[in-house]
């Protein structure tokens, strides 16, 4: 990302660099735009599903770019770009809601704090359960490449775990302030938890000898699809106290 491709680069190595350049650009682009919501609403741009998707492909392009400094995962850039452009282009279809005021119970700094974990831990889980998807489906003729995957999804949810869990603590926070009491197994906090379970079972399957490697994927695949169903199922297909995220 620091030097312009060599003359003499072979065309894939020219062509992954070029590539990488402009993963950056999108991601500083996406995070300009992400800037002008939140200057217009004059809060944190997080407060509907429209602006958690572009601020979450923001923290998705974020953590692959992260990764992409330490590992040679260009190869991973058409899957990562892919979930984006789905991203981008429901947010601007489906999700699109004008900038307004928020509810009266979202108006609280928990909203910062509590949301913006949130979509930095889903960051780092969606290009983990990539790097785990291609682990599994798109096994490398070499080990070393296996190998190298699984550090770089290994890394990632270790980073992400923690922001996940005191994600679900400062909702647990909010909750008390908001509703009076700290858990009522709403359906979001019910798919919280259970994405929390999923995660927690991958790292303790990374500790285990006889369940590295691809089994220990098929954890962070399934925690992936519950933070997904949290975010995208109960917010569309079931009602409860967070039934106003969708608005």
């Amino acid at each position: 990302l620091e030097h312009p491709p060599e003359v003499g680069a072979p065309w894939s190595e020219r062509t992954a660099r070029i590539a990488s350049v402009m993963v950056v650009m999108g991601l500083v682009l996406n995070a300009a735009a992400v800037l002008a919501r939140g200057i217009a609403a004059e809060r944190a741009p997080w407060g509907n599903m429209y602006e958690f998707a572009i601020v979450g492909s923001t923290a998705i392009l974020g953590a692959y770019v992260a990764g992409l400094s330490r590992y040679p995962l260009h190869r991973l850039g058409i899957w990562v770009i892919g979930l984006v452009l789905v991203t981008l282009g429901s947010a601007v279809t489906v999700l699109y809601t004008p900038v307004d005021a928020l509810i009266p119970v979202l108006d609280s700094y928990w909203l910062a704090i509590h949301v913006g974990a949130a979509i930095v831990s889903g960051g780092a889980f969606t290009v983990a359960a990539v790097t785990s998807a291609v682990q599994l489906f798109r096994p490398g003729r070499h080990p070393e490449r296996d190998e190298m995957l699984e550090r770089v999804s290994y890394g990632l949810i270790v980073f992400a775990f923690p922001v996940w869990t005191f994600a679900v603590i400062a909702g647990a926070v909010w909750a008390e302030a908001a509703w009076g009491r700290y858990w009522g197994w709403d359906p979001k906090e019910t798919w919280a938890f259970i994405t929390w379970v999923f995660y927690a079972a991958y790292l303790h399957a990374q500790s285990t000898a006889g369940w590295k490697g691809k089994r220990a994927a098929w954890f962070s695949i399934a925690g992936y699809i519950a933070f997904l169903f949290n975010f995208i199922g109960v917010n569309f297909f079931i009602s409860g106290l967070h039934s106003y995220a969708g608005k």
